[in-house]
């Protein structure tokens, strides 16, 4: 029997890289996992096969994020296959590499809605489906932390909002003994990161350098600190922001 066996779990974006990854291992931790996408639903179901290949239990939950309605159609869904939850992760997102004067309004409020306000309203709408003891863990950056990179401003911006959700959010529902947390990432080797990391002969050692450990994470490095918070482990931690770059911010 796994760790989370007889809970139930929902990951946003979870169709590839790091979302995948979370899935992946809460599946094997012993969750029923929800796994969302948003327009990859090939991809979904090959989440939802893994998880089943390993011995767990998953189902596919399609709902393109950032759209006005979105999270009230994802819990409608959600509720086709489950009375309750007890592990959110959300970690659906997408970013920007381009200077502020090449952002136009559209682009930042695309990068906001799907960022900060769908996880903020996913919350909002599943609190009542959210068992007491229960965990939302918030997928931030070490981009929100780290020294000045002007080109990913908007997308920082965004995951120093989420930090806030995480850490205002631990307040409102710590009486309900919920645990809220922010896990941020350094560069994680994923499909999303494979051209930034090969784009030329020393990006890979230049980004590794970065790292006080001398190497680029994998999703693995940060669906185990997830499993781990959504474990009864990490029943004592909440409102806090979980450092997962390696040390690429010392």
């Amino acid at each position: 029997m796994g760790v989370l066996a007889g809970r139930t779990a929902l990951v946003t974006g979870a169709s590839r890289g790091i979302g995948r990854g979370i899935a992946e291992r809460l599946g094997q931790d012993g969750a029923r996992v929800g796994v969302h996408y948003g327009r990859n639903e090939t991809a979904a179901k090959e989440t939802v096969a893994a998880i089943e290949a390993a011995g767990g239990s998953a189902f596919t939950i399609g709902v393109e994020l950032g759209l006005p309605g979105d999270a009230e159609a994802l819990w409608a869904e959600f509720d086709r296959h489950a009375d309750g939850l007890d592990i959110l992760v959300n970690n659906a997102g997408i970013g920007n590499t381009r200077p502020i004067e090449e952002i136009d309004e559209k682009e930042y409020d695309a990068v906001f809605a799907v960022n900060v306000k769908a996880p903020f309203f996913l919350v909002k709408h599943g609190m009542t489906r959210l068992r007491d003891g229960g965990r939302v863990i918030n997928v931030s950056s070490g981009l929100a932390r780290t020294a000045a990179m002007p080109n990913n401003m908007a997308y920082a911006m965004t995951k120093g909002a989420l930090d806030v959700l995480s850490r205002d959010l631990s307040k409102v529902l710590g009486s309900r003994r919920i645990t809220v947390n922010s896990v941020a990432p350094g560069v994680i080797y994923t499909d999303n990161t494979h051209d930034l990391l090969h784009a030329s002969e020393d990006a890979w050692e230049e980004i590794a350098s970065l790292s006080a450990l001398g190497g680029v994470g994998d999703t693995a490095d940060v669906a185990d600190v997830v499993a781990f918070l959504a474990s009864d482990g990490g029943r004592w931690i909440t409102g806090s922001w979980v450092d997962v770059t390696g040390g690429s911010l010392t």
